[in-house]
This record gives C-alpha cells, sequence and structure tokens, in this order.
C-alpha cells in the first residue's frame, strides 16, 4: 500500500542562542507530539552544549534519511525494520532508551464494542465488522506497522478495506484531529493521545495485550557508510539518553499524573 510521505522539520535551539556543536536526528511525530522533546533538548543544551535539529518524519522516512546520511541518528519504533537498517550497515547498533503501548482510541459510545474485548486484534475485528469510521496513519510509520500487523492478526486483508477506512497519510497529531472530526476509531500511542487536546468525543477505549508494547531505540547513523555524520556528538547524545539524567527527565515527565513514557536503557 503506497502512501504520501509526511515530512515536518523542526529546529529546535534550546537554551543559549548558539551552541558549539549541532547534530541532526531524526525522531518519530509520536515522540514529537508527546512533548517530550520540549523537555528533553534544554537540558541537551545545558549538559551537552549540543543544539539538536529535529527532522520529525514517520519512523519509515526517518529510516530513509538514515539510509541517505541526512541525519546523524534516529530515535523510533519499529524493531524489524531498525535491525534491519543496522543489518545492511547503514546503523552502527540499535540502544533501547524507553518504552509505552499503543492504545485504540474511539468514540465514546463504542459503537463496534471494543472496550470489552480480550485483544487488539478482536478489538480491530470488531471494528472491521461493524464497519466504524477508523483514522490510519497511512504513512509507514512505526504505528502504521503495528497498526498493519494488528489486522493480519485479526485475519483481516488490508486491501479489502471500504470506505470505512481513511487512511491520512499523515503524522499522529494530524491523524488524531482527523479521528476527532470523523469520531473514529484509531491506533495511537499512549503519550500522543495523553498530550492531545483535541479529543472531542472520543475515549481511550483498549490497552493492555502485550502486544502493543512500543518500544523507542536510538540508532547512529554509520560513518562508515556515509563519512560526514557526526559521530562524536552521536556518541555523546546516546550516553546523555541512556544516563541517570534522562532516566529522571522521562519517567517524571507526566500529563495529569499519568507517565508517558518509561526508561528501559541498560
Amino acid at each position: 500500500m503506497k502512501q504520501a510521505l509526511f515530512m515536518a522539520v523542526l529546529t529546535v535551539f534550546a537554551g543559549a542562542a548558539h551552541a558549539a556543536d549541532q547534530m541532526r536526528l531524526a525522531v518519530t511525530t509520536s515522540f514529537h507530539n508527546s512533548g517530550l522533546a520540549e523537555v528533553l533538548l534544554p537540558e541537551i543544551a545545558k549538559d551537552l552544549d549540543m543544539d539538536v535539529q529535529l527532522l520529525v518524519v514517520g519512523t519509515g522516512q526517518a529510516l530513509k534519511l538514515g539510509r541517505a546520511g541526512d541525519v546523524d541518528a534516529i530515535l523510533v519504533h519499529s524493531r524489524a525494520a531498525e535491525e534491519a537498517l543496522v543489518a545492511e550497515g547503514y546503523g552502527t547498533h540499535r540502544r533501547e532508551v524507553m518504552y509505552n503501548d499503543f492504545v485504540l482510541i474511539g468514540p465514546t459510545a463504542d459503537p463496534a464494542g471494543i472496550k470489552d474485548t480480550e485483544t487488539a486484534a478482536a478489538a480491530l475485528a470488531n471494528v472491521a465488522g461493524s464497519q466504524a469510521a477508523f483514522v490510519s496513519r497511512g504513512d509507514d510509520s512505526g504505528t502504521h506497522t503495528k497498526e498493519l500487523s494488528l489486522w493480519l492478526d485479526a485475519g483481516i486483508d488490508a486491501d479489502g478495506f471500504g470506505p470505512w477506512y481513511n487512511a491520512v497519510g499523515a503524522g499522529m497529531g494530524a491523524a488524531l484531529n482527523t479521528a476527532s472530526g470523523l469520531n473514529a476509531y484509531i491506533l495511537s500511542d499512549r503519550a500522543s493521545w495523553l498530550n492531545f487536546g483535541n479529543k472531542g468525543d472520543l475515549a481511550l477505549l483498549f490497552a493492555g495485550d502485550p502486544v502493543l508494547f512500543n518500544q523507542y531505540a536510538f540508532l547512529p547513523v554509520s560513518e562508515a557508510r556515509h563519512d560526514h555524520v557526526k559521530s562524536d556528538l552521536t556518541a555523546r547524545l546516546e550516553t546523555w539518553l541512556t544516563s541517570d539524567r534522562a532516566r529522571a527527565l522521562i519517567n517524571n515527565y507526566t500529563i495529569d499524573d499519568e507517565a508517558l513514557f518509561v526508561f528501559n536503557a541498560k
């Protein structure tokens, strides 16, 4: 299924007007929509004297940027695709940093009756069976990849979707806005949902299936493939992101007393 790629570039000069060092990091729209970047980047600038330029894209596009050498590192959430990048020699390694989970959002009235299902696949089977409106990222992101795998788990052929299925080819925030406007079901990461302000009549209806685990990992782009990448800055950032300093900032980032991420770097 070919979908249009969405790309937004965000440059954050956190702290001083100019720092000695600058690097480019591709991150997922879900990470950016969570608001965590606004917490971490000023502290990175303060501790490392480093400006981190974020390229905010879906995971698939982030990996393409890494393969092309257009960024120095990647922070994404699609393990199989990440491992493929490393196996192909474009990423030096994969370092887990933090996790949260995916959740199914939908109309408060729950016309598809997903609230009491036992698995995420069963919940999506109910949506398809009822032909209730569903919004998909449709952008080759980690969230989109997870959604497609859940349809497969449910035994449903994505190529046979009808007009109830709306693939928007956009980031998490835009997709949630569409779902709110259509009063539709959608798969979201928990952090983006908690930080989303336009909930309308939508509610979190299903969570807790272990298959919805959502791991974020940091991948430096290989200097052997692209000799211009800033491996020294990438290494410094990785050390910081996996430090006790980052642990405290990540674990203490909450909305309405609910944590958005859990630090699990080793």
